[in-house]
Formats: structure tokens, C-alpha cells, sequence
């Protein structure tokens, strides 16, 4: 059946799962599951101890699994964040389909996490093929205007190559940098994870995996949504307070 979502809006069952009697639980299962992760358990194996203790859904389970860090991952991650003021006539590297699509679920009114690490992350997930929905083009819009108050250089787009759709995906980018007088190229990659940890310029991602290896990362995704979606629909999961969001105000 073809795929005819025209939003990237909630999961029929979020309002269940993400209530606010589910969330101390949620929370707990994130502070538990860190604290394994942080002894140097497996991820799989302290996800399932942790979902099976709590009794959680997949959906739950995924929601901790993405919320949740190392202490030693935590402290990697904040030694190498940049402020809003650092980005001022710099070069970014970002991680599209990583950053589109939770701004999307943003607008869209999707569930939207704050992690433990300070950074807004989705339950969406691609799965080999990206589909543009209402919200892409506004999204691209609202990236643009922040890009261009924190006054960057140039800003360098990878979209995964094997994901379908990116070749037009990578056209509506274009089209948008261009109405915005924006430097934004954009390259189809194979692996643009290996990329990402590699390169001199600020990495702009929230994948953990990438957090973890790279140099230098500025939390866009946290500071577009909390500038310009004041309405989001943000779900706090951290056990404890999360670290700050340098938007520019």
C-alpha cells in the first residue's frame, strides 16, 4: 500500500503511551537504562531488562532507547557542544534527513523528546525511503531563517543516497537556498555518518552515534523548535535537567 501521509504528525496512541501518568515511569525506565548503559551493559540487553521491568510498549521502548546516553556519553557530548554565538561565519556539515524530519514532526505536532543530552529527537523513522510532507518545505524555511540570524558561512547538506526520494529532496533544498540567497550545496552520500565524524566543519546532527565521534556539534534541531514552535508538542524524558539550549534569544 503506498505510503499517502501528507503530515508527520502524532502516532494514534501517543496521547496513551506519552501521558502524564506514563511519563515518572518513562523517566525512571531513561535513569535506569543510562545508569546500564553507563556500568557498560549492552543496549539491547538493558532495553530489554528495562522495557520488561516496566512493562513498556515497543513504542515506549524506543522513546528510552532514544532519550537516554551514557554518563561518560553525556560528558563527550557537552565538552564538544558550540553556543549560538560560535557558529558566526562558520562552515556546518548537517545531518538532513537526522534534522528535517524532527523539525517536521514539529510543526506536525508529533511527539518530540527531550533527551538527556539536551537534544530534541522523534519517533519517525524513514525506512529506506523519505516521503515530503506538508511539512518539508516550511521546515527548510524555518532551518534557513535561523541559519541566517546566527550569520554561518556556508552550510553543507548530506542526504543518505540509497534512501529513495533524496535526489528531489535535494532539489526543494536547492530551491530554497536559492529564494533565501543561502550557500547551501548539497551531496547524496552512501555513508554520510562516516562523513560527519570526519570533517572539520560543525557537525549539525542529533544521532547519538555521531555525537559520540565527532568534533565539533551545535544543537540545531533543539534551538529551531524552541525559537520558532513555541506550540511543539515536547515530551521532557530526562531524569534530570537537561543541558541548555542556546537559540540566539
Amino acid at each position: 500500500m503506498p505510503d499517502k501521509r501528507k503530515h508527520r504528525g502524532p502516532h494514534p496512541e501517543d496521547h496513551h503511551l506519552f501521558a502524564p501518568d506514563q511519563l515518572p515511569i518513562i523517566r525512571q525506565a531513561v535513569a535506569d537504562y543510562s545508569m546500564l548503559r553507563t556500568k557498560g551493559y549492552s543496549d539491547k540487553s538493558s532495553l530489554k531488562l528495562i522495557g520488561d521491568h516496566f512493562a513498556l510498549t515497543q513504542r515506549q521502548r524506543t522513546a528510552v532507547m532514544r532519550s537516554s546516553c551514557s554518563d561518560q556519553e553525556l560528558t563527550t557530548r557537552r565538552k564538544k557542544q558550540l553556543t549560538f554565538d560560535d557558529l558566526k561565519n562558520q562552515h556546518l556539515l548537517i545531518d538532513g534527513y537526522n534534522i528535517i524530519t524532527t523539525i517536521e514532526a514539529a510543526l506536525a505536532g508529533g511527539v518530540i523528546l527531550i533527551c538527556r543530552d539536551g537534544c530534541l529527537r522523534d519517533l519517525a523513522s524513514i525506512h529506506g525511503t523519505f516521503r515530503k510532507v506538508n511539512e518539508t518545505a516550511p521546515a527548510l524555511e524555518l532551518i534557513s531563517k535561523f541559519l541566517s540570524q546566527a550569520k554561518i558561512n556556508t552550510a553543507k547538506w548530506l542526504l543518505d543516497k540509497p534512501v529513495s526520494n533524496s535526489g528531489r529532496l535535494k532539489i526543494l533544498i536547492q530551491q530554497i537556498a536559492q529564494k533565501n540567497n543561502s550557500s547551501w550545496p548539497v551531496e547524496l552520500a552512501y555513508n554520510p555518518d562516516e562523513i560527519l565524524v570526519g570533517a572539520p566543519e560543525i557537525t549539525i546532527t542529533a544521532d547519538s552515534i555521531v555525537l559520540n565521534r565527532c568534533g565539533r556539534w551545535f544543537n540545531l534541531t533543539a534551538a529551531v523548535v524552541e525559537k520558532f514552535i513555541p506550540d511543539a508538542n515536547i515530551i521532557n524524558l530526562t531524569p534530570e535537567p537537561p543541558n541548555c539550549i542556546d537559540n540566539g534569544k
